[in-house]
């Protein structure tokens, strides 16, 4: 599996680095990018988080605008940010060129359905080929030791990742997640077209669903929303998940934050709460 190193730049003391490689699980080349702590205290080796974007985003986007590499150098914590689909021009897109589907918004599900099939795969690359491929590089990661998180999109996919493969992960956090896909406009277009009409198969990409039917696995679990978010709460339904979550005695930590938006200013303002979560879990 030949993997590329495109860019290095210092940073916080540490390194950010940005990778491509040939993507056997999504037929087309990707990109993800990984930060090293520089001299800490630490040893050899970190744990590592996953980092899942959301619509219409890179693996850059999350690097760039978060603030999570200073809190990652300070800790000693490796980051993994992921690309939110397969890219190319050979991939299928939206007819419409809508953001809410196709290129950016690969929902993280194993699609079943033509075209997007042959492709659209991120549920097996996140959880499978991505941690092969970081491994293959022999990057200083304690591989026992090892988080997910993420945003809107991502939030979702982190989630039900980590639920669904829980052996994988020692904690998972959201900012703005889309709890409930399957009763959101965002949730039903992307899991029409990728999973096809039998609602029957959305539900286990479903946060709320997992826990209602008692799939879904007990690990530490935040997330923090924003009550001036744009997308909350039709599209979000975090009070769904809250009153699931509850009704099913699921232990989740959910923070409502007054004035807060979607973007990444919100991640920004409690990326170090977050990753001081996961850093309690990851010793």
């Amino acid at each position: 599996m030949s993997t590329k190193l495109i860019s290095e730049n210092k940073a916080f003391g540490g390194y950010h680095r940005r990778y491509s490689h040939s993507s056997k699980v999504l037929n087309c080349a990707m990109t993800f990018a990984v930060f090293i702590p520089g001299n800490t205290t630490e040893a050899n080796a970190y744990p590592a988080l996953y980092w899942l974007s959301g619509l219409t985003c890179t693996d850059e986007n999350f690097m760039q605008k978060s603030g999570a590499m200073n809190v990652a150098q300070q800790l000693g914590i490796i980051l993994i940010a992921a690309d939110t689909s397969p890219r190319g021009e050979n991939i299928p897109d939206d007819p419409e060129k809508a953001y809410d589907f196709g290129l950016g918004a690969g929902f993280y599900v194993n699609a079943t359905q033509d075209p997007w099939q042959q492709n659209y795969q991120m549920y097996d690359y996140i959880v499978h080929e991505l941690p092969k491929v970081i491994a293959e590089l022999n990057l200083p990661i304690q591989a026992n030791k090892v988080s997910i998180a993420g945003h809107s999109m991502g939030g979702h996919g982190a989630l039900v990742i980590a639920m669904r493969n829980s052996k994988k992960y020692k904690s998972v956090s959201a900012f703005s997640p889309i709890c409930n896909p399957c009763a959101s406009a965002w949730g039903k277009k992307a899991f029409t077209n990728y999973l096809g009409n039998n609602t029957d198969t959305w539900k286990q990409y479903d946060t709320c669903e997992l826990i209602a039917n008692n799939l879904a696995a007990k690990l530490p679990v935040l997330i923090d929303q924003g009550d001036k978010d744009e997308f909350f709460p039709k599209q979000l339904n975090t009070e769904t998940l809250n009153e699931i979550a509850q009704a099913n005695n699921y232990p989740l930590t959910i923070n409502m934050h007054s004035g807060y938006d979607h973007s990444y200013y919100f991640i920004a303002s409690f990326i170090k709460q977050h990753l001081q979560f996961h850093w309690q879990f990851l010793q």
